[in-house]
């Protein structure tokens, strides 16, 4: 069977953003910038998206384009032995708890959408969303959102996903950017500026172990780098694209919109609540949507609003329902159509328990989530640094400009040292920041390199014995 790839470089590139996107920084940007000191976070989240999260996102462009296969498959038929393949399933099982999740708000995107021409959570925002939030009404709109969601990822690579992100990225940028010159000119926007840009230090140092493991959680989580998505969109990639080019692309174009949808939310939750909280998770669904009752046009700004979340959501989730279908489709060579049906089933399972249990989806949309994708990108780093090692310079420099080829070799120690070591760091922060212990920041970088050092010694130690086995046999 012959396997689908992008048409265009744009339509790679604007898949990717679309997957980077979607509701992390729209939804969850704000909410995590208004519980960790503002400014403090933002700095130190576009600190992580560029200094880890690039060659993060490199590692799994270059793991995902050599094998030209999902995230089992990769590691089953490149160097390294089938144990990789472990690495692969929590790719496969973070995808199905992402979008499990993820369908939850989705679906509360579409029913405000929807609403907002009527304008039916105007009068009590907070109390609406309290009760439609979970419960029966929230899995009937989840079920609808997944429908859109399959159908477009039941067309294919080119006529489905590449088609759909085409449409739906230049109008998110163009609404987003409409929405924040309407911004600027509310009453209190100069106090939304402050708090979102103005870096406030003292609360970074004071508080340096939270802010980081949120960060570094809210990086992975928007630019889609540790749940197998760039390493399945990159398999359909042609050897003649520069990696480093378009991931640079994908990080920048990743961190404007995610600035741009600050520039909206944070002037207008100063400018109508007087302040940059609002219900956590609901923020969006409280706050802002509160916001619209009381301006001029309230409808609809709110419908645009609301129809520019609801793009940049399905955008992500057809991302996410993609990584097993690609896993099914290219392990067992079934027909995408009956396999995107039955993962459909399957997600209506587990999407099921966040809809109507609010601890759980807090609890898988926060500390579990970013946790799991802080692994993945941890393995994909080390795999692509000692497993591959020198294959994963060559498919580097596939395609790319000469500085950039010579940044391939600096890039590949760099992954296979510092960058795990960071994130074990900003993993077992987020861990003891979410158990209460206290721990000094010291302590938690004694621990990290306690473990990340014997565990990277260990793989290289293994790789080397068996390509001097394979070496020895060969003789």
């Amino acid at each position: 069977m012959t396997r689908d790839t992008w048409a265009t470089r744009a339509g790679f590139i604007l898949a990717a953003v679309g997957s980077a996107v979607g509701l992390g920084n729209i939804w969850r940007f704000p909410w995590m910038t208004a519980e960790n000191g503002g400014s403090a976070f933002l700095v130190t989240y576009l600190f992580i998206v560029l200094g880890v999260g690039v060659p993060g996102l490199l590692a799994a462009f270059v793991i995902g384009r050599r094998a030209n296969r999902n995230p089992v498959g990769a590691f089953e038929s490149l160097r390294g032995g089938r144990g990789w393949t472990v690495l692969g399933g929590l790719c496969i099982v973070t995808s199905l708890v992402l979008v499990s999740f993820y369908s939850v708000v989705g679906g509360w995107v579409l029913r405000y959408f929807l609403e907002s021409f009527t304008g039916a959570y105007f009068a009590q925002p907070e109390a609406h969303f309290g009760s439609i939030d979970f419960g029966l009404q929230a899995f009937g709109f989840q079920v609808a959102f997944l429908v859109l969601t399959a159908l477009v990822v039941v067309a294919g690579i080119r006529k489905g996903i590449e088609a759909t992100t085409k449409v739906m990225m230049p109008a998110v940028v163009v609404l987003l950017a409409g929405l924040a010159v309407w911004a600027f000119q509310q009453p209190n926007a100069a106090a939304g500026y402050e708090f979102f840009l103005s870096f406030n230090g003292g609360y970074l140092a004071d508080n340096f172990v939270a802010v980081l493991g949120a960060a570094a959680g809210q990086a992975l989580f928007t630019l889609s780098i540790g749940g197998g998505t760039m390493l399945t969109y990159a398999s359909y990639l042609g050897e003649d694209r520069s990696l480093p080019a378009d991931g640079s692309i994908i990080a920048i174009l990743n961190l404007g919109i995610g600035v741009l949808a600050g520039l909206v939310v944070f002037p207008l939750l100063f400018s109508v609540v007087g302040g940059p909280t609002g219900g956590g998770t609901g923020a969006l669904f409280v706050s802002i949507a509160g916001a619209f009752a009381d301006l001029p046009a309230g409808r609809f700004i709110g419908a645009t609003f609301f129809l520019v979340v609801l793009f940049a959501a399905l955008s992500s989730s057809i991302s996410m329902l993609e990584i097993p279908v690609s896993y099914v489709v290219d392990e067992y060579g079934y027909d995408r159509t009956p396999v995107t049906l039955g993962l459909f089933v399957l997600v209506l399972g587990t999407g099921a328990i966040n809809a109507f249990n609010g601890g759980i989806f807090a609890f898988v949309a926060g500390p579990l989530v970013s946790q799991l994708m802080t692994l993945g990108l941890i393995g994909f780093m080390i795999y692509a640094a000692w497993v591959l090692g020198d294959e994963a310079v060559a498919e580097f420099r596939k395609g790319a400009g000469s500085i950039a080829r010579a940044l391939a070799t600096p890039w590949r120690y760099a992954i296979g040292t510092v960058f795990p070591l960071f994130l074990l760091f900003s993993f077992y922060s987020s861990i003891v920041d979410f158990a209460g212990i206290s721990l000094s920041t010291m302590a938690i970088a004694g621990l990290a390199l306690l473990t990340g050092i014997p565990f990277v010694g260990v793989v290289r130690w293994v790789e080397g014995s068996g390509r001097t086995g394979t070496a020895e046999a060969a003789d």
